[in-house]
Parts: C-alpha cells; sequence; structure tokens
C-alpha cells in the first residue's frame, strides 16, 4: 500500500511535470485560417475579419517601420489576383505573397504573420508592401512571371532541412558583405530570380540566378532578418534592411529544391521614394 505521504509527493510531482508540459496552439490548420483572416481583412480593408486571431497586444510593422493598421496598406480594399502562403510550424508564423495589378492601387506585398506559440494568436503582423517607385516595380509583370512558376508541395522524402534552407537564404544574402558568399549558395540550373518585375528567365534549362549578383562584395550588409521557413515548399522568407540601396525594407524568398536554388522572388521598397543604387 501507497502512505498518504508517497502519495503527496506522486501527485505533487506529477502536477509539476504536467504543468511543465507546453500547450501547443500553433498547428497548421490555425496558421492558414489565419492567413485566410488576413486575406480577407486585406479585401475588405477591415480589420474584422482578423479580430479573433489578435492577441491582446499585437503590433503591425510596415516597410520595416512601425505603424498603425488602420492608416497602412492594410486598411485599403483590394483585388487580390495572386495569392499564397507558406507555413513554418517552428516559428509558428507564415509567409503570404499577394500581387495586385488593379491601376489605382498595384501592390506586390510579402507578409510574415507571428503568431505565440501558447494561444496560438497573432503576435505581429509584419509587411513589406511595394507599389509605384518601389525598385522595379510593375505588378502585372511580377503576376504574369509568377503564374509561369511551379510551386508545388515537396515530397517529404525529398525535402531538405530547415537549417539547409536557411543557410542557402543566408549564403545568398551574404553576397554583397561577403566575398566568399557566393561559392556558398546551392545554384541550381534552372534557377530564375523575379527581382520586382524583372526575369531572369526563359524558360530555359539553362535559365540561371546568377545575372546581375553583387561583384562588390564590401557593400553595406542586409540585417534585421527575419524568417519564416517551410520545408514542404523548400523555402525561406527572409525580411531585412537593405542597407546599400537607401537602407530599403527589402523581402527575399529562396525555393530549394533537391537543395538547389530554383526561383527568387524580391521586393524592396525605398521609403515611399524611387529607389536607387
Amino acid at each position: 500500500m501507497i502512505s498518504k505521504s508517497i502519495f503527496v509527493v506522486i501527485l505533487t510531482t506529477f502536477s509539476h511535470l504536467t504543468l511543465s508540459i507546453p500547450v501547443l496552439a500553433c498547428n497548421k490548420t490555425l496558421l492558414l485560417a489565419a492567413s485566410d483572416a488576413y486575406i480577407a481583412s486585406q479585401t475588405s480593408g477591415s480589420l474584422t475579419p482578423l479580430q479573433s486571431y489578435l492577441s491582446s497586444n499585437w503590433s503591425y510593422i510596415e516597410n520595416n517601420k512601425a505603424a498603425d493598421a488602420k492608416k497602412s496598406v492594410l486598411s485599403k480594399a483590394l483585388k487580390i489576383d495572386h495569392r499564397r502562403t507558406n507555413t513554418d510550424l517552428v516559428a509558428c508564423a507564415t509567409y503570404t505573397e499577394i500581387i495586385i495589378t488593379d491601376a489605382a492601387n498595384p501592390y506586390v506585398i510579402g507578409t510574415q504573420l507571428r503568431h505565440d506559440d501558447a494561444e496560438g494568436k497573432i503576435t505581429l503582423i509584419d509587411s513589406i508592401a511595394s507599389t509605384t517607385n518601389s525598385w522595379i516595380f510593375d505588378a502585372k509583370k511580377t503576376l504574369q512571371y509568377v503564374l509561369q512558376e511551379k510551386w508545388d508541395v515537396i515530397p517529404e522524402g525529398k525535402r531538405d532541412s530547415r537549417e539547409v534552407i536557411q543557410a542557402a537564404g543566408d549564403a545568398y544574402m551574404d553576397m554583397w558583405n561577403d566575398a566568399s558568399a557566393p561559392a556558398k549558395v546551392p545554384w541550381g540550373t534552372p534557377c530564375v530570380r523575379l527581382e520586382g518585375s524583372a526575369y531572369t528567365g526563359t524558360g530555359k534549362p539553362d535559365d540561371s540566378c546568377k545575372p546581375g549578383i553583387p561583384t562588390n562584395h564590401s557593400q553595406p550588409g542586409n540585417t534585421n532578418r527575419r524568417y519564416v521557413i517551410d520545408e514542404s515548399m523548400g523555402s525561406v522568407s527572409i525580411f531585412c534592411v537593405w542597407e546599400h540601396m537607401m537602407m530599403a525594407a527589402d523581402s527575399h524568398e529562396f525555393r530549394l529544391e533537391g537543395g538547389k536554388l530554383r526561383y527568387v522572388h524580391t521586393m524592396t521598397v525605398c521609403g515611399g521614394k524611387s529607389c536607387k543604387l
């Protein structure tokens, strides 16, 4: 028979163990539902569809600056022509790429939504919103090229690890201030880069992402990097400060297939001014 004192010790120990196990509310269903609500908010120009997903102390960043969401691009009702969302179950975050070709309000927007692990609520909406005056901006051309690409889910046995995916993205982003970085990028063939609306692809099997990469490796680095990694898509979204171009707000997304770089998408916003090198 277990004595009363031993029973109390066992019960107390079990209680502590139970309380120490985190309640992880983060899952793909929740993340996709929240991203759908974000799209509904952007389409309506209202935060109402997002309200039930927002934490009590959520914040909003647009083009690397804290902003009032009610006065941001999110407050504009936009007709979305393209949307793709990636999920990161480790960081409890999503990255969504959207394209709006409306001549009155053209945008190409990248948004990272970050959730807390305990309740799954959104704690941060972080957007890079490119439009007129952004680097090589033409939403219609961007949409045309995006629709030519194939971003299928990668079978489980063929996926790269998140460490490999992030390392590829970081190596690419390091090329501006590290002469050894180009050799660390897992260049693939074919590979195409969509830089604003400029496309390096021609549909040929030898398409390359190398044209235009920096040869001057003594430039300011790309800092304040924020990541969303989706192994099922081979993708890493990296937001940063693009220091060598007017301290611009920048989004680079990379897709790896079989350990090799396949696609690069970029958006660069220069504080409402025309971007210039």
